[in-house]
């Protein structure tokens, strides 16, 4: 899976991905995107991909039975799984309860938050306003926030719309998301990048963002003349047939049916009402949606939805921009799984065990979420709950490893996902209030400031 990427591409000079395998590959004109540091292969998930089949004992029924099993013993009040292969949607059902004091039935339809999950669809939406000619991987953001300023002058001038999407801006990981957590608003944390210290130059070093991510949204709408959560619902939402999906604290309380986000009580759980504080930045996690939702966006992030995705885009997409170490040192499945993890655009990327898979994780106080692709065996899977657990995680790396017919592990009975870099943060080092203190990673959690 690792092989040396060349430094130094021209933004105008078409780049090849190809496989380990073959030397045939996809020509696309957005080279100038990759990170010197970038060492994973690139696999363009449209051809000269080595397809295998699903190894035998994948059984769906198992996974249902495993994620009904997490509410059954109180793990998670509800959970959400939607799991595609081959093109078809194989399940997509809701579990258990949306809210303990007053319990309706989780369904496909029932909407959760989808905290960083969202960065994804952000990255989505900018790369069709490129294939539209209307922007370029290589913009220049102050092109489209005038009054970004950076402690280091040039900074500003250098930012481009990939460095945003990949968390290459060049401040502290988490910048200012402890402040959003006490209730800043989004154009005065934008302000405080002015004062924060420069880690390094724009595109040069990854530190996962929130708030800086989010500056993709001015970008949008200044590109397509839309407020960016209406460019989304219609070139996304709509034509992929995620129905329930929405943005916003308004978009989910008007949902049908939702998930009451819920904390712990003792030994239980109980229901809190979901925080605005996060949705103030809705490229980076502002998203709601359903199984059924999520389905659709796993089947389209496949290759299966060309009328709205082009394979290009999504080889763009899913290419590792830089290389994220750390995340091989994160949770058990982790550590045991990951030869090595990168940050494509709006997607983190993992070599599993040998086995190409793009992937995200979210979470904010009350909601967590998983969602991960596996190209070679066409197979996507999201998984989201209702609690501050971290307890459901294990169901990915249960359903990758049956998917390549690696050796069974107990990933739903090892330790809890990490702090920082990793999936779920459930406490936090304490830190000085100063402008580059930072929360935790995949849109913050504390236990303090929770969300």
């Amino acid at each position: 899976m690792l092989l040396p990427l060349a430094a130094g591409l021209s933004a105008q000079t078409p780049l090849r991905w190809e496989n380990a395998a073959s030397s045939h590959g996809a020509t696309i004109g957005n080279a100038g995107l990759y990170s010197s540091r970038a060492t994973m292969a690139r696999v363009y998930p449209g051809e000269d991909l080595r397809m295998a089949p699903l190894a035998s004992g994948f059984e769906v029924a198992e996974f249902e039975a495993l994620a009904q099993n997490l509410v059954n013993g109180q793990n998670v009040p509800g959970l959400a799984m939607a799991i595609v292969q081959g093109g078809r949607v194989l399940s997509a059902r809701g579990y258990g309860i949306t809210d303990v004091n007053r319990p309706e039935t989780v369904d496909e339809h029932t909407v959760f938050r989808l905290a960083s999950l969202s960065k994804s669809f952000a990255a989505t939406a900018t790369g069709m306003l490129i294939n539209e000619g209307r922007l370029r991987w290589d913009s220049r953001v102050i092109d489209y926030y005038p009054t970004l300023q950076f402690s280091d002058p040039r900074a500003s001038l250098q930012l481009t719309v990939a460095d945003v999407l990949s968390h290459r801006v060049g401040i502290g990981h988490n910048a200012f998301d402890r402040d959003l957590e006490r209730n800043a608003e989004y154009p005065a944390l934008v302000r405080k990048i002015a004062y924060t210290p420069m880690q390094c130059a724009p595109g040069e070093c990854y530190a996962y963002q929130n708030i800086a991510y989010s500056l993709i949204g001015d970008v949008v709408q200044g590109a397509s003349g839309q407020p960016f959560e209406q460019w989304v619902a219609q070139r996304l939402f709509k034509p992929l047939g995620m129905d329930d999906a929405s943005y916003g604290l308004e978009g989910i309380a008007a949902s049908a049916r939702w998930a009451k986000p819920h904390v712990r009580a003792g030994r239980g759980w109980t229901a809190v009402q979901p925080k605005p504080t996060y949705y103030r930045v809705a490229p980076a996690a502002g998203v709601n949606a359903s199984a059924s939702d999520m389905a659709q966006w796993l089947l389209a992030q496949g290759g299966h939805r060309p009328d709205v995705l082009s394979g290009a885009l999504l080889a763009t997409l899913h290419a590792p921009l830089i290389d994220t170490p750390s995340e091989t040192r994160g949770s058990q499945w982790r550590r045991d799984r990951l030869n090595a993890a990168g940050y494509g655009l709006g997607w983190r990327v993992y070599d599993y065990v040998g086995h190409r898979v793009v992937f995200h994780g979210g979470a904010v106080q009350g909601y967590r979420g998983v969602i991960a692709l596996m190209p070679e065996r066409d197979l996507g899977v999201a998984i989201l709950w209702n609690a501050n657990s971290s307890a459901p995680s294990g169901l990915l790396p249960t359903i990758l490893d049956r998917a390549i017919g690696a050796t069974p592990q107990r990933w739903l009975e090892s330790e809890p996902e990490p702090l920082e870099e990793g999936l779920y943060a459930q406490g936090l080092p304490k830190l000085p209030d100063t402008p580059a203190a930072s929360g935790g990673a995949e849109a913050s959690v504390s236990n303090a400031k929770p969300e």
